[in-house]
């Protein structure tokens, strides 16, 4: 591997000219398919495999006039103090508003609330729900400014009028201004890292034509495989932080190699042949953990996975050819100015931060063993009170009309008429020459015996479809949607099924957002163990093979846990137990995202062992060529501390920057994967690690004979490089320093 990459490195650089033309035609070929592809069609986002899409999929088929997935609005209004919505002149307002809205092409249906008896007990608040053929992205400009004059209409009238559901609902950027900072701050890492304009500017700019390349490939290929908008997003998010850390970790051995006296085109064959070899495993590790998703079974899970996987793989590529390429543009100019100016080079000084530290570990092992340990299980104790949902429009800022529009449902109606469950009722099994009264009667008893269910305050009329085989009501539970007793209330229910089956000869299944949100949980759940078995069993052979140790793999995936459950507690203390919340602009507390799990565990296990791999394969490298145990600690440090802690801040700052969203899914996904970045990188890799290599010795090196003759000899090492330039071997101790930490 290492001689490949060797020449790969080299092949780059002479030939920089056709490489850099190359990647430039690719960004531009895949630019043109991108704007000449058709728009990807809405193909929704279904859940396969749960109950609550089932019954979507049958309202499909038995009421083919209106779309369960069609997009709504439920415009909410408020009677001012000391008044009624029922008085004359607010019921004119109210009544017209209804009747403009129903008047739009694309609208279904509006109900007039007074009919409807959509008023609630003290008369202060009504609604009306408009539901229409497509869905809110199909949504024309003038459906939806006859919707927007209408409710102007009311507010001029006096009423408080806000809008819930997702006809007006905007899809806020993931992270605005502040994802801007987060880059400038990556930026100002880079330059203190490096001390060089040119060193810095090198990595964003190639992880910008990889995001560039990877965003523009989904956006052609949507159509094709069905790739929604929100596909890119991690995309684009790890596509951009990975790019630079790779490309800063070749940049840098590049650096490390011409301060030993080689000329450009050989140091940047051998910075491809070391650190690009452990940028490909660690590259392979991410891709495992990303494609790992479509273990879930939630098809914007794989497709998200399998995106983000490419964006990766076109990060690893660039690194491996583009960096080269435009080292050789640049020899001098990403050195330091010491360098340039014909001084020494320093990097991998002797008497850096970095085998400072390291010898500070390899002196006080266990108590620094012990401290990690119990700081980071005190960080994940809240893990044990997580709680799992889809937060809704109560989780949204209360400048967005959605947010107002659901406390003023939930202040006049009842906190879980924001949630309410859809049934449906299927006789068509059942059907005979009488299935209309067949089916009219099993749905009156199924509505009443769901209608005594204790946690019910009410039931709606069922409503059947032409055929006359399969009817559809609502009940509203007493609790708000996230509430732990409305998903107890879901489970009582269809508890009940056999029974009312066996009564009435029909089934039922039950549906709704409330029970979407809670079938979704408990497949993200019941797929967390399967998914974690996958990933990191692969990812375990994989390093075995990188490292030839058992104990180094184990230690790796041990200390991947310890931060990933630190980075869980973190989050559940701050956006469900509200800790903090309000620094971060967090205005309502809940449930976490269902998907934070997969998506946590997934994206923080990938650039764990890209921490793993960067750090550990020096000090392999180190012992391989003579280093002491203790030695090869201090080695490792003293070479890939800084540009570790320098990408480990550049993830934080870039994941940083998606804390600014205003949409709360987002927000909590930018603090959990920063939280996670700085427990794993600071917190395992930088002190965790050496403290367990330091106490296992050379016994952390250890691979059964067999097993050493079984696995391919792929080198990350670098040691075949030596027969390429005599003097690429890392140095044997020759102070007394580090003689001394070679004892260890």
């Amino acid at each position: 591997m290492a001689a490949f990459l060797y020449r790969l490195g080299r092949l780059a650089f002479r030939r920089r000219w056709w490489v850099t033309l190359l990647w430039v035609a690719v960004l531009g070929a895949v630019g043109f398919g991108a704007v000449k592809a058709p728009a990807a069609p809405d193909t929704g986002n279904s859940m396969p495999g749960i109950e609550s899409q089932k019954a979507f999929d049958l309202m499909d088929q038995r009421f083919p006039g209106a779309k369960a997935d069609g997009a709504s609005a439920r415009i909410v209004f408020v009677a001012p103090h000391g008044e009624k919505v029922t008085a004359a002149d607010n019921r004119a307002a109210v009544e017209k508003v209804a009747h403009g809205v129903a008047g739009s092409g694309q609208v279904a249906g509006a109900v007039d609330p007074f009919q409807a008896r959509a008023v609630s007990k003290d008369a202060g608040t009504a609604y009306t729900t408009v539901t229409y053929k497509v869905k809110a992205d199909d949504l024309t400009d003038a459906s939806k400014k006859t919707l927007e004059d209408a409710v102007q209409q009311a507010r001029d009238a006096g009423l408080t009028v806000e809008v819930g559901g997702n006809a007006l609902a905007t899809q806020p950027a993931a992270g605005g201004a502040a994802e801007g900072i987060g880059i400038a701050i990556a930026a100002v890492v880079l330059l203190i890292t490096f001390g060089s304009l040119a060193a810095a500017g090198l990595p964003l700019l190639t992880a910008v034509v990889g995001v560039g390349i990877s965003i523009a490939s989904i956006m052609a290929l949507a159509s094709t495989f069905g790739l929604s908008g929100t596909t890119g997003t991690l995309a684009s998010m790890l596509g951009l932080a990975v790019g630079i850390d790779y490309a800063m970790f070749v940049v840098s051995r590049y650096r490390e190699e011409r301060a030993r006296g080689h000329e450009p085109e050989e140091a940047v064959g051998l910075a491809a042949g070391t650190a690009g070899s452990a940028v490909v495993f660690a590259g392979l590790t991410v891709v495992i953990a990303l494609a790992g998703l479509s273990v879930v079974g939630i098809p914007l899970l794989t497709k998200m996975g399998l995106a983000a996987a490419g964006a990766v793989a076109i990060g690893v590529l660039i690194a491996l050819t583009l960096i080269p390429a435009l080292l050789g543009f640049l020899p001098r100019a990403v050195l330091s100015r010491s360098a340039r100016r014909g001084g020494k080079a320093k990097e991998g000084s002797e008497h850096n931060g970095g085998s400072r530290w390291a010898r500070f570990v390899l002196r006080r092992p266990l108590p620094v063993l012990l401290a990690c340990v119990a700081g980071l299980g005190a960080i994940a104790i809240p893990v044990t009170g997580l709680q799992l949902g889809m937060p809704g429009d109560e989780a949204k800022s209360t400048s967005t009309t959605e947010r107002r529009a659901y406390d003023a449902l939930a202040e006049g109606f009842g906190p879980g008429f924001n949630g309410p469950l859809t049934i449906v009722v299927d006789a068509k099994g059942t059907a005979d020459a009488n299935s209309t009264a067949d089916t009219k009667a099993a749905a009156r008893t199924i509505t009443d015996r769901i209608a005594a269910t204790k946690g019910v305050v009410s039931v709606s009329p069922p409503r059947l479809n032409a055929a006359g085989d399969t009817a559809v009501f609502s009940a509203t539970p007493a609790t708000a949607p996230t509430d732990e007793k409305t998903k107890d209330l879901v489970r009582t229910i269809r508890a009940e099924r056999p029974a009312l089956e066996s009564a009435t000869h029909a089934s039922f299944e039950v549906t709704g957002s409330t029970a979407v949100n809670i079938d979704v949980a408990q497949k993200v759940q019941d797929a967390l163990v399967p998914y974690l078995a996958v990933v990191v069993g692969l990812a375990f052979l994989l390093l075995l093979v990188v490292f030839r140790s058992l104990l180094v793999p184990l230690k790796a995936a041990a200390g991947f846990l310890l931060s990933v459950l630190a980075a869980f507690g973190a989050v559940v203390a701050v956006f469900q137990w509200g800790w903090g919340a309000s620094l971060l602009g967090v205005e309502q507390t809940g449930p976490i995202m269902s998907l934070m799990p997969i998506f946590l565990v997934g994206i923080v296990f990938g650039l764990a062992m890209d921490y793993e791999v960067f750090l550990v394969t020096r000090m392999r490298e180190a012992y391989v060529h003579g280093d002491r145990p203790g030695q090869a600690i201090v080695t490792g440090f003293r070479h890939s501390a800084r540009v570790v802690v320098a990408a480990a801040l550049i993830m934080m700052a870039v994941f940083s920057g998606f804390v600014g969203s205003a949409e709360s899914m987002i927000k909590m996904m930018g603090f959990g994967l920063a939280t996670a970045v700085l427990f794993d990188a600071f917190v395992v890799r930088m002190a965790l690690v050496p403290a367990i290599l330091a106490l296992l010795g050379d016994r952390a090196w250890w691979l059964p004979r067999w097993l050493d003759k079984v696995l391919p000899n792929i080198d990350v090492e670098g040691e075949a490089l030596s027969r390429h330039s005599p003097v690429a071997a890392v140095p044997a101790p020759d102070t007394a320093s580090e003689r001394e930490s070679a004892r260890v």
